[in-house]
């Protein structure tokens, strides 16, 4: 897993960098949980997303926020973390320059930060959201949502509600030309601790496997 160093706004980002031997394998950044929380970019959630992404055939980056791990700079309330992830997949894109596919994926603060890098990029053809924490952000952004994607929670999440979620994918269902799919796992935690945790993976292989398959956004 070769480590990385790219440069960020405030300084260098700390980053693990997968790449495949194909040119034009699509390519997919992974965003982690609070900093101020303890995310990381080896929080579970992140490292078997990133895991799960490149066993698919994406290059996959992912990377601590600034001021996590080795990564310069300090939190900005999301603003700052947004211009990091934007600096993220400018580097992963530049590497990459044939990917057909480009997808972000993001753990309950990475989430929030992933969606609003979706109005940003329209390049991004997919997005991934574990945990979403809709009863913190305000998501109202997503006016239009972009592209496509997986909601993903637990019935037990006590960190962000299922009901605030629930409300969050009503929103977006009503949008034209793009399709959320939801999945909400019984019994499940915010973290996805055992034995949840492979399902859940399961669920986002599958839902990866057959977007890869069709050519809608």
């Amino acid at each position: 897993m070769p480590e990385v160093i790219f440069p960020g706004p405030e300084g260098r980002l700390e980053g693990r960098y997968h790449p495949q031997k194909e040119k034009d394998a699509p390519i997919a950044i992974i965003l982690h949980p609070h900093p101020q929380f303890g995310g990381t970019m080896n929080n579970k959630v992140v490292y078997n997303l990133h895991y799960t992404f490149h066993k698919m055939g994406f290059t996959v980056l992912r990377f601590n926020f600034r001021g996590v791990g080795r990564s310069q700079g300090e939190y900005d309330q999301g603003i700052g973390e947004l211009s990091d992830a934007a600096s993220a997949l400018d580097y992963l894109q530049s590497m990459n320059q044939n990917a057909k596919h480009c997808w972000v994926a993001g753990f309950s603060f990475g989430a929030w930060i992933g969606m609003q890098l979706l109005m940003r990029r329209p390049e991004i053809t997919g997005f991934i959201s574990v945990s979403p924490p809709a009863n913190m952000y305000d998501f109202s952004f997503l006016a239009p949502c972009p592209s496509s994607g997986l909601v993903i929670n637990g019935t037990a999440d006590r960190v962000a509600p299922p009901k605030d979620t629930q409300t969050l994918v009503a929103k977006l269902h009503e949008q034209k030309g793009i399709t959320i799919t939801h999945e909400e796992m019984e019994g499940a935690g915010h973290f996805f601790e055992e034995p949840y945790m492979q399902p859940m993976l399961d669920h986002v292989e599958t839902y990866v496997r057959r977007r890869l398959t069709e050519n809608t956004r």
